[in-house]
């Protein structure tokens, strides 16, 4: 079974043939450069050289494949009929770039809180479970005992105690899910889409999506593609909502509307953004247009995720503080009201 390219090796592959064109080599030649130097994917680069000698087109080949995606594939195609290969590729090589550093934020961006609120998590059983039955031991030698919220406190760190083992066989499930979703593409696939479809639309991710819509809006122009193929060749990398609202602003294209006025309606862009995009129409610079409003949502995105991370970090530490310091002090002063009457 093929499996799919990564984003940083398509990166790669769409640079290393952009420069090899860009120096006047052929794409047969180009596609027998790179097997010799990439063992990975020599015997599919290998095939597609072969596959070319006898006239197929460089898009042809990589659909052929299976393994390059149709946007990717039908950005090329744009490219040839237009005699822009080059630009395409290149354009490619950069849009992938991209998205393989952003991708990388995003996990970074995950990664970071989910370990603060395990740590967090680990602390507070460690309070309840192991720190709980000492204070009262030091109670019950004193002739007394934990009451009140403490005493609450007691009971749940003797409930955890007690079922630790049924707590290890949860963990055990959620780190296999998790290496499911991590080694599984399909799986990881169907998560993604879910939550997508749910959740995907909102915040961050809109903008985000807004950021990967217009950036391929702007390669789709750059490579000569009229806007209504540009705009469908965009709705191939989203789903749900952001697919519907690039078909939309599609059919609104080709009612008779301006690519500024179409994609305001349609939702697909800011207002303050359609109307530079409709200033750079007029000039006749649609295209650099676009480029700038993608690399400007683009920084938005990634600006909207720092700050979403650097909120969270010091919630997840002010609530981790508060939780230990409200069981410490349930604990130390009834303690200290002992300590103080022996005294």
């Amino acid at each position: 079974m093929n499996t799919k390219i990564s984003n940083e090796e398509l990166s790669a592959i769409c640079l290393e043939l952009s420069l090899l064109m860009r120096a006047g080599v052929g794409v047969s030649d180009a596609l027998c450069l790179l097997a010799e130097e990439n063992a990975e994917y020599r015997e599919m680069l290998s095939g597609m050289m072969e596959q070319t000698d006898m006239g197929a087109t460089l898009s042809t080949v990589m659909r052929d494949t299976g393994r390059f995606p149709a946007y990717l594939c039908g950005l090329v195609e744009v490219g040839e009929r237009t005699g822009r290969t080059e630009e395409a590729l290149s354009a490619l090589a950069n849009y992938y770039e991209e998205r393989v550093r952003t991708g990388r934020r995003v996990r970074s961006a995950l990664l970071y809180p989910a370990v603060m609120l395990a740590l967090m998590l680990v602390v507070i059983g460690v309070l309840l479970v192991k720190v709980l039955p000492i204070f009262d031991d030091v109670y019950a030698s004193l002739g007394g005992r934990l009451t009140g919220a403490a005493g609450g406190l007691l009971v749940l760190g003797r409930w955890l105690d007690q079922a630790m083992p049924v707590v290890w066989v949860i963990l055990v499930i959620a780190a296999v899910c998790v290496a499911l979703f991590s080694l599984v593409e399909s799986l990881r696939t169907k998560a993604v889409s879910f939550w997508g479809k749910h959740f995907g639309d909102k915040g961050v991710a809109r903008k985000l999506s807004a950021a990967r819509v217009s950036q391929a809006m702007a390669m789709g122009m750059a490579s000569g593609l009229p806007p209504e193929e540009a705009v469908a060749l965009a709705a191939r990398l989203e789903e749900h909502a952001a697919k519907a609202r690039c078909l939309d602003c599609q059919a609104r294209l080709e009612q008779g509307e301006s690519l500024g006025a179409a994609m305001k309606a349609s939702g697909m862009l800011p207002a303050n953004q359609c109307r530079l995009l409709e200033l750079g129409q007029k000039s006749g610079a649609g295209d650099v247009s676009m480029s700038r409003i993608a690399q400007k949502l683009t920084e938005d995105g990634e600006a909207s995720l720092d700050a979403l991370v650097s909120r969270v970090e010091p919630a997840l530490v002010l609530v981790s503080s508060i939780l230990v310091g409200l069981i410490l002090l349930s604990v130390m002063l009834p303690l200290m009201h002992i300590m103080a009457a022996i005294g």
